[in-house]
């Protein structure tokens, strides 16, 4: 073969293998619609009042310049996004909530979908509560093909569950936390008898953070297994080393807008690359 024709033959083979794969680039076009899945947290509950959902200070499709959401972070490049910001988790969800939601966001024909789910399922009035991980995994894996079938083209970025164990760490010292905690009967899987250092309740609490470590383990395989358009935050938000400043006073539990805002921070760094 000579050389020019060996150029052409590559010339060819590189045509043919462009033509046929089709890996996420880079450097994509941004949605111009985006939908938010998961519980309290994305629905900014007690960001801004007592005990009532605040969609506006949402992380991922709040509109607050307060909080600087990735939906107004995608305004700045994506101008046609506006008002195509749907949040469709809701309070008090758990994973088995998930395929609706997903369900909800085909309906809507999204480009763009953000997932934080699990903080209930660990989070329950007691460590026997807690979803098993094989369940969570058969709810994600749900949600997951209805999206990829409805949305073969939306981009998924999925999120790590925070680390409950961290907010009874930050939050043990504070006499008004560990009231709204008894009183409001809040993740008493994690925060019962706060102040014991026992070690039957160190124990209990280490095992209620190995299974938040487990479920983030199962969010990453399933977005693996999604394909290259699922992109998972590589703990980003499990790690993220939050205080009492991040924290609603009204539950002690939920981010307050401070905390909405470093959530879209971390998160939207750990996404994709617009």
């Amino acid at each position: 073969m000579t050389r020019r024709s060996l150029a052409v033959f590559v010339t060819v083979a590189l045509f043919l293998i462009g033509a046929t794969a089709t890996p996420v680039a880079a450097h994509e076009a941004p949605p111009q619609s985006m939908a938010s899945l998961g519980d309290s947290i994305t629905r900014g509950f007690n960001a801004c009042g007592f005990y009532l959902d605040c969609t506006s200070r949402s992380f991922s499709t709040g509109s607050s310049s307060s909080v600087d959401s990735h939906y107004r972070r995608l305004l700045h490049v994506a101008p046609e996004i506006g008002k195509n910001n749907y949040n469709l988790a809701r309070s008090g969800a758990t994973v088995a909530d998930l395929p609706r939601q997903a369900e909800l966001a085909v309906a809507h024909e999204v480009e763009y979908v953000t997932i934080l789910i699990g903080a209930n399922d660990a989070c329950a009035s007691d460590e026997a509560g807690m979803t098993p991980v094989v369940q969570f995994r058969a709810h994600l894996d749900e949600a997951l093909a209805v999206l990829r079938d409805g949305l073969p083209q939306a981009r998924v970025l999925v999120l790590s569950i925070p680390d409950l164990k961290r907010l009874w760490q930050v939050g043990r010292g504070n006499l008004l936390a560990r009231v709204a905690w008894s009183l409001l009967n809040i993740c008493q899987s994690m925060l019962a008898a706060p102040t014991s250092d026992d070690p039957a309740h160190e124990a209990r609490r280490d095992r209620v953070r190995q299974r938040v470590i487990d479920y983030n383990t199962e969010l990453e395989a399933a977005c693996a297994a999604y394909g290259p358009r699922c992109r998972f935050d590589g703990n980003a938000v499990f790690d993220f080393p939050f205080t009492l400043s991040h924290i609603s006073g009204w539950d002690y539990f939920h981010p307050n807008t401070n905390g909405q805002k470093a959530l879209a921070e971390v998160s939207y760094l750990a996404g994709f690359a617009w």
